[in-house]
């Protein structure tokens, strides 16, 4: 039996004609192995197994065996094969139809979180040098909160946008923004130019309008990275589990604002050890208060991260931490929307 995840990676959705079975994700072998990537086994019932469904890097689900033989080595890898198979045709075949899209949602999505879903690329993407991964909250109603990453030969490209404003007005904003960016992009300019192209379609479109931005190129074989911060948080470095250092913000005003200021964009550079990770953040990750008015705060994210990276989690799972953590401050519903993007710079020759 297949079980996808849903939007908010709380529960695993069974995949059936009819309304499907839910099983929560922190309380059930079937959540620990979408959280472990790993295979596992009931011990009430040694002939099942629930095997995680990942498509490259990206999870998207469990499987459930029923082996109707003892399992062993050979049945649980055959099983993993499986497994493989199945998660290639689910992410093929998902643009092609709704039915897994209506299988993941538990309430119905708002037209501004539709679009903002329509924008981004996987959460999820590794090569033997780098990871991305991401997360964004709240799933059904989100407003102008976007990213994207593309790699290019030697460079990994990466971007988060904050657009002002809430629902179709800011989710049409972000449509914008992102491609621009992606058109500036594929165009060969730098961060520099990148930025000044969106900062130019912002204003013609939405004059009265603008977007924070963190725009990033890491060299995946130097461990360089540049980056522009246009009136964004901070971006971190974190190193061995811990944060090292915050990236200067800002290099520049926010993008459809540059019009106010005669000075080029500045760049910063900075060069990685192997393993470091940089963390981009919006505001509505620190700024969300709960019930007492107490904010989440830039000290709670990071001692999160760190705790998450110490216990050697999945990347992915430790996001998933992250923005449940978050909710859960602002008791279960956000005033603004929560995104996050981890990079880490693993290169190759230093595994070996």
């Amino acid at each position: 039996m297949i079980y996808l995840a849903d939007y908010p990676q709380t529960r695993l959705v069974e995949l059936t004609a009819g309304t499907g079975a839910e099983l929560p994700i922190e309380t059930t072998l079937a959540g620990r192995a979408y959280i472990s990537l790993e295979v596992q086994h009931a011990t009430e019932d040694p002939d099942r197994l629930w095997v995680p469904l990942v498509d490259g890097c990206e999870r998207l689900g469990v499987l459930e065996f029923v082996s109707p033989a003892a399992v062993n080595d050979e049945v649980e890898a055959a099983c993993m094969e499986i497994a493989a198979h199945i998660a290639q045709l689910v992410k093929n075949r998902r643009p092609y139809g709704d039915t897994l899209e209506r299988a993941r949602r538990r309430m119905p999505m708002h037209l501004a979180a539709e679009i903002v879903w329509g924008l981004l690329p996987p959460l999820t993407f590794a090569t033997d040098d780098v990871v991305v991964t991401a997360i964004l909250e709240p799933c059904y109603d989100v407003g102008g909160d976007v990213f994207d990453y593309a790699l290019n030969g030697d460079v990994l490209s990466f971007a988060l946008f904050d657009t002002c404003g809430h629902g179709i007005a800011a989710s049409t904003l972000a449509a914008l923004t992102i491609n621009a960016y992606r058109n500036a992009r594929r165009s060969g300019l730098d961060l520099p130019d990148t930025a000044a192209a969106i900062d130019v379609w912002l204003r013609r479109r939405h004059p009265n309008s603008f977007a924070t931005a963190i725009l990033a190129e890491l060299d995946h074989t130097t461990g360089i990275l540049r980056t522009i911060n246009a009136g964004h948080p901070g971006a971190q470095v974190l190193r061995e589990g811990r944060a090292v250092k915050e990236l200067p913000a800002p290099t520049a005003l926010p993008l459809g604002l540059h019009h106010m200021s005669e000075r080029r964009p500045d760049m910063h550079e900075e060069s990685l050890q192997s393993g470091d990770r940089v963390l981009a953040y919006t505001d509505g990750v620190t700024d969300a208060f709960n019930a007492e008015g107490e904010r989440f705060g830039l000290g709670r994210l990071l001692d999160l991260v760190q705790r998450a990276l110490n216990d050697e989690l999945p990347a992915p799972e430790s996001m998933r931490r992250l923005v449940r953590a978050v909710v859960e401050h602002q008791f279960n519903e956000l005033q603004d929307d929560a995104t996050a993007v981890l990079v880490q710079w693993r290169p190759a020759q230093a595994s070996k």
